[in-house]
C-alpha cells in the first residue's frame, strides 16, 4: 500500500543513475512522477590500488561513508573479507548496503546521520593506539578523520570511488520545469552544487523557487545561504526517509502551509 497520494506531483530525483531506481519506484507507487536528472556520476577511484592494499589490512575500526563506499570496497576484495573489529556506517542506507553484503553493523548514529552523529558514539571517544580506516570517495570531508586523529587514532583513507559532474544538456528539463517539477531532492551539498552548475544562470531562479528536500541541517543551512525559499529536511538519505519527507510535504501543501517548511 502506498504511503501517501502525491497526486501526480513531479519529483526531481538527482541521484546517480544507478541509485535512483528504488526511490523512483516509491514515488510512482505513491502516484507521483519521478523525473530523473542525475547530478552526480560515480566511477572507480584513481587511487584504487592504494585503497585495495588498505582494505586488506587489519583495522580496529572501519567506517563507511556511503553506500558507494561499500559497493566499491566489496568489489575490490572478491572472495575476501574486510578485516575490521568494528564496522561503522554514517547513515542507514550505508548500513543497509553493508548488511546486504553480509556484514554486521557495530556503529551507527542513533539520530543524526552524518559524521557529527557518528562522532557522538561512545566507542569513538577514546581511540589512543587504535587504527581506524575511513572508506570513502576521493576528497571527502576532513571532519571525521581529523576528529578521530585528535582522539588518538591512527587514521587511514581508502578512497574507493570518485564523483563526477555529468555533462547533460539541461534545456529539455528547463523548458518543462514549471509544468513538470514540484519538488527537488538533493542528498549532498556536492549534488546541489552540481545541479546549480548544470542548470546555469537560466535555471537557477527556477531551482531556488522550487521546494528543496535535503538530508541534514548542514545542507539546509547551505541551501538557505544559496537563496532557496522552501527547504524540507528528511531524517536520512535512505529511500524510506526520503519518501516519508515527500509525503509530509504533500500533506503541508494540501493544507496550504508550504511557506513554513524551512
Amino acid at each position: 500500500m502506498a504511503a501517501c497520494d502525491l497526486k501526480g506531483r513531479g519529483i526531481l530525483v538527482t541521484r546517480a543513475s544507478h541509485q535512483s531506481e528504488g526511490l523512483s519506484r516509491l514515488i510512482q507507487d505513491c502516484r507521483g512522477r519521478a523525473v530523473c536528472f542525475p547530478a552526480l556520476e560515480i566511477t572507480v577511484s584513481r587511487r584504487v590500488e592504494q585503497a585495495r592494499e588498505l582494505l586488506r589490512q587489519t583495522w580496529d575500526v572501519m567506517i563507511f561513508i556511503s553506500p558507494n563506499a561499500v559497493h566499491f570496497a566489496v568489489g575490490l576484495l572478491p572472495g575476501g573479507r574486510m578485516q575490521g573489529q568494528l564496522l561503522g556506517a554514517v547513515g542507514r542506507a550505508t548500513a543497509a548496503a553493508l548488511e546486504s553484503a553480509g556484514y554486521g553493523i557495530d556503529l551507527l548514529p542513533a539520530d543524526r546521520y552524518d559524521s557529527e552523529g557518528l562522532l557522538l558514539l561512545p566507542p569513538l571517544q577514546q581511540l589512543a593506539g587504535q587504527r581506524v580506516l575511513i572508506v570513502r570517495g576521493e576528497g571527502g570531508r576532513p571532519l571525521l578523520g581529523n576528529s578521530l586523529q585528535a582522539r588518538g587514532a591512527e587514521v587511514g583513507y581508502a578512497e574507493v570511488y570518485r564523483r563526477i559532474r555529468p555533462n547533460t544538456d539541461p534545456e529539455p528539463l528547463l523548458k518543462c520545469w514549471r509544468q513538470e517539477i514540484d519538488l527537488v531532492i538533493a542528498t549532498s551539498n556536492e549534488v546541489l552544487q552540481n545541479l546549480i552548475e548544470m542548470l546555469g544562470e537560466k535555471g537557477l531562479p527556477l531551482l531556488q523557487r522550487t521546494p528543496l528536500l535535503v538530508i541534514s541541517e548542514r545542507m539546509r543551512q547551505e541551501a538557505k545561504d544559496r537563496g532557496f525559499k522552501a527547504i524540507l529536511l528528511a531524517s536520512g538519505a535512505d529511500d524510506k526517509a526520503l519518501i516519508t519527507a515527500i509525503c509530509n510535504w504533500t500533506d503541508h501543501a494540501v493544507q496550504g502551509d508550504q511557506g513554513n517548511l524551512s
